[in-house]
């Protein structure tokens, strides 16, 4: 099932409107179907593209969304954004140092915004995220390990577009986001640990090769270049790797 295929509740009345509660039943369906071709994308930058796509399409209230990265507690990045207002809002929340997704991330679990033309919080980031285009916004922290962070963010470009049901609704798909999120991160850190793994290897091949010298004196060779150069083993396992030596410090 493709995003595009979740049943929406954007045009339906909303549970306060009804005076009933969600339909949890129906929801808890959604998100399976959701989980289940999730877990059948085998591409983690696809699988997260397509779980913010699903974001938007199920959230009453939504019109983009984005999932943000902040790394070092500082600079926040948008990842598998469905337009340019998430990558210009997040652009502001780095340049600012403030907003809903840098406070979902770091103190709550769950920020929202009903109108930011006249939100206080903050004075520095609201008025400008308003005059781009974001008149309400949800937040929703994903993950936090370390200084770096992960929140789920939606955007309206109308004053009050999220609920109560917005919210509910949104903190349900987060749990599971979370688990999404959390194993696509895994699995790319895998792939740069088995790129690197396999550059080193290279250059150790070569040293061992031009040397003569055995694996272990190899690594050793790189750890003291790297020393004395200041630069990380893997940049100087890939300069080898790639020209045959090894240049300047940089």
């Amino acid at each position: 099932m493709t995003p595009s295929e979740y049943e929406s509740p954007k045009g339906k009345p909303s549970a306060q409107d009804q005076g009933t509660a969600v339909d949890t039943d129906a929801l808890a369906q959604q998100l399976a179907d959701i989980a289940r071709s999730l877990e059948a994308e085998p591409e983690p930058g696809a699988m997260l593209e397509q779980l913010v796509r699903a974001a938007v399409a199920l959230i009453p209230g939504t019109d983009e969304g984005s999932l943000s990265v902040v790394q070092g507690r500082a600079e926040v990045s948008s990842r598998h954004a469905t337009g340019d207002l998430p990558r210009q809002v997040d652009d502001l929340q780095t340049s600012t140092g403030q907003g809903p997704c840098l406070d979902a991330a770091f103190e709550e679990q769950t920020v929202r915004v009903p109108d930011m033309a006249n939100e206080g919080r903050w004075p520095d980031f609201a008025p400008k995220a308003a005059q781009l285009g974001a008149a309400s916004m949800l937040s929703f922290q994903l993950y936090v390990e370390g200084d770096n962070l992960g929140a789920l963010n939606l955007y309206s470009r109308s004053v009050d577009a999220f609920t109560d049901e917005s919210e509910h609704v949104g903190l349900l798909f987060a749990s599971h986001a979370a688990i999404a999120f959390a194993d696509a991160q895994k699995v790319q850190n895998l792939k740069v640990a088995l790129a690197s793994r396999d550059v080193i290897g290279q250059a150790k091949g070569i040293l061992m090769e031009r040397f003569k010298v055995t694996g272990d004196q190899a690594f050793m060779m790189l750890v003291t270049a790297s020393h004395n150069s200041n630069r990380k083993v893997h940049d100087i396992a890939e300069e080898l790797a790639m020209t045959g030596h090894i240049g300047r410090p940089r």
